[in-house]
């Protein structure tokens, strides 16, 4: 996080801390020596602050400009990264949810899902409305992650050789997916738990079809929960800097990907839409992220319906209904009279 850190401070905040947060002489008279100020490359002269740049990797660096000495809150100040990262973390979540989710919507999602009779009212506003308010909640609580990371506390590392061993820079990605995998099957699991599941899990659960725009539409706690697999990893275990940028954006696309209503697959490894849609539909099955392997293990894999992948079946109104009859029988047995759903197909037609 410390390269995003600094590529957002070189063409952001740099310029808006000096703004709203300008330097007094009081403030650079201790931190700086007004007589000893050095001509910079650019041409213009700023103060020997204590601060000094150093790249966040050695595979580029982005010399900083004037502004980055002109505020209050040098780049090294444990508050103004903290503030920084929360507006990162807040801000590109929903930049990627609306652009991933949006051309999802648009060029995956099959439309005739509307019709279904589980569909919600007015649903897409009422999943980006959830998502909006689960957004800037979950980053307050993501940022001490990162600043952690940012300030040297997690395990890690930049360049290839500086790996455990050379291979390991290939075996990261296979035990990343793994260990999280792992981790999200029983976070998400015990968020089903009948003391925890109406609090915490039920809102992600009230879009029984869902479209993209319900693959961030949770509780703040539920999200983070569920994410907090990604950001314990690499203090347990090391992980290349661009690898864990990476990850970062994989897994919010992923997430998109398995509410896109897409059964590109029938795979029997792959916990993919369709998998995801069974846990949508029958709530206690196929819990995994990744792999069906843990819901194999843990007896709670439910082989997607043949006719998900039948286009003349996927969207017949036998199978619909049969589908509601038992999504109205599962949310009986699990929220009982609990039911605050108001599906579209019952909103009376208007007469012309």
């Amino acid at each position: 996080m410390d390269i995003i850190l600094e590529l957002a401070d070189t063409f952001l905040f740099d310029p808006l801390y000096a703004t709203l947060l300008p330097a007094h002489p009081s403030t650079l008279a201790a931190n700086a020596t007004f007589s000893s100020m050095r001509e910079e490359p650019t041409g213009y002269a700023v103060p020997h602050a204590t601060w000094q740049y150093e790249p966040s990797t050695q595979y580029f660096s982005i010399e900083p400009s004037k502004y980055a000495y002109m505020s209050q809150w040098s780049r090294d100040d444990w508050k103004r990264q903290a503030l920084t990262l929360y507006l990162i973390t807040w801000l590109f979540g929903v930049i990627v949810y609306y652009i991933f989710a949006g051309a999802s919507y648009f060029l995956v999602f099959d439309k005739a899902t509307f019709n279904h009779p589980r569909y919600l009212k007015n649903q897409i506003k009422l999943e980006m409305r959830q998502a909006n308010i689960a957004f800037p909640i979950m980053a307050i609580f993501t940022v001490p992650w990162f600043l952690a990371e940012v300030r040297g506390y997690s395990k890690l590392y930049d360049t290839a050789d500086e790996a455990p061993f050379p291979l390991y820079n290939y075996l990261q990605i296979p035990f990343f997916i793994a260990f999280t995998d792992l981790a999200i099957y029983w976070i998400h699991r015990g968020l089903h738990h009948p003391k925890v599941y109406k609090y915490v899990h039920k809102p992600h659960h009230k879009w029984i079809m869902p479209t993209p725009f319900a693959s961030h539409a949770f509780h703040p706690a539920d999200g983070y929960a569920q994410g907090l697999p990604y950001h314990v990893f690499p203090f347990l275990f090391p992980l290349s800097k661009f690898a864990s940028v990476a990850f970062f954006i994989f897994v919010n696309i992923w997430t998109v990907l398995i509410h896109d209503g897409e059964y590109a697959h029938n795979s029997p490894i792959i916990n993919g839409a369709a998998c995801h849609t069974m846990h949508h539909l029958y709530f206690n099955y196929n819990y995994g992220q990744f792999t069906t392997l843990w819901d194999r293990l843990g007896g709670s894999y439910r082989k997607p319906n043949d006719e998900l992948f039948q286009k003349e079946l996927k969207m017949c109104q036998t199978e619909w209904k049969k589908q509601a009859k038992a999504v109205d029988k599962m949310v009986q047995e699990i929220e009982g009279d609990d039911n605050e759903r108001t599906y579209a197909s019952e909103e009376p037609k208007k007469v012309r």
